[in-house]
């Protein structure tokens, strides 16, 4: 049957049964640090595009927190979206994730209305509930209570997609004699649950339109992937895709065996092209590749996995 149709972003990167890849924003490597350079940044995007990646994926993270150890690609994800939407015509533009509860869900649906609709229908947008504590008090929000502000913030974005919206909940009252623009290119923003998000998994079943897992052993994750998905069709819901990050380090040697890193592995590509088969075979749809401990020449690297990886799988 397929993964429902939601805009152009989400048709391109998922198909059922088939693993498409990405990468994560910033594209550089950065080990020895928690703050990238950005150099080249929208050069690398382009690149991306340009060698077929099927996505790049941006990260939100308010505030440099040291325990966390990574400021992502330091601009707002929104801003950036925007820019890229327009330096690029064909990839995706995902965030993984935008944390709910440290925004007003007005502010999120119209900043990702207006991307979806500057894109042309790129915009993948994945929602999480946070795990950063320190950033709460910064805003004077409690994080014991995301769980249900993640909730709360899901059914105010989804409403904002419909015309003469009437709706309440503790974000606001919506009478129905105002209205948010712009309004998503498909009237729906394509919104994957990352993680649990302080939901049980037949919240995540019943609600979003995919699921940010992080990679765990095989035999794991096939078993979540099939329950949440059998979960789905009890819901009455159409079968949905499941993406992955996976941070690499490239060896040029290509038989190099893997080596483990944080949250992921070093390898050569043969490795790398077996993993990704054996994520594919388990039902894992997107794998979104993380360079920032990668030790070659970034441009080589991308090079190198758009010959020897791309052409195995969905472009």
């Amino acid at each position: 049957m397929g993964f429902q149709t939601i805009n152009r972003g989400y048709n391109y990167v998922f198909k059922e049964n088939r693993l498409s890849i990405g990468l994560t924003v910033p594209i550089e490597n950065y080990a020895d640090g928690p703050v990238p350079s950005m150099d080249r940044h929208s050069e690398r995007v382009q690149l991306a595009e340009e060698l077929g990646f099927s996505a790049v994926w941006l990260r939100d993270v308010p505030f440099n927190v040291p325990s966390f150890g990574d400021a992502g690609q330091t601009f707002d994800p929104f801003v950036y979206l925007g820019v890229l939407s327009g330096q690029t015509k064909q990839i995706a533009l995902c965030v993984a994730s935008i944390i709910l509860p440290l925004r007003h869900p007005a502010h999120v649906a119209k900043a990702a209305a207006s991307v979806d609709v500057l894109s042309e229908g790129r915009l993948i947008l994945g929602i999480a509930s946070g795990d950063r504590p320190e950033e709460y008090p910064a805003l004077n929000m409690s994080f014991e209570n995301r769980g249900i502000r993640f909730q709360k913030s899901f059914e105010y974005i989804r409403n904002m997609g419909k015309d003469s919206v009437e709706f309440s909940n503790s974000y606001g009252n919506l009478s129905g004699n105002i209205d948010m623009l712009p309004k998503p290119m498909s009237k729906k923003l394509p919104l994957l649950i990352t993680g649990g998000s302080q939901q049980d998994i037949d919240w995540i079943a019943k609600n979003g339109d995919g699921w940010l897992l992080y990679p765990r052993n095989s035999a794991m994750q096939e078993h979540t992937i099939n329950d949440w998905r059998n979960r789905l069709e009890k819901a009455g819901r159409p079968s949905q895709p499941v993406m992955e990050p996976l941070y690499i380090d490239l060896s040029e040697d290509p038989d190099t065996p893997p080596e483990s890193i944080h949250l992921g592995f070093r390898s050569g590509v043969n490795h790398l092209c077996n993993y990704l088969k054996e994520r594919e075979k388990i039902g894992v749809n997107h794998v979104a590749l993380n360079l920032r401990f990668n030790k070659a020449n970034i441009e080589t690297t991308l090079k190198r996995l758009a010959d020897d990886i791309l052409p195995n799988f969905v472009r």
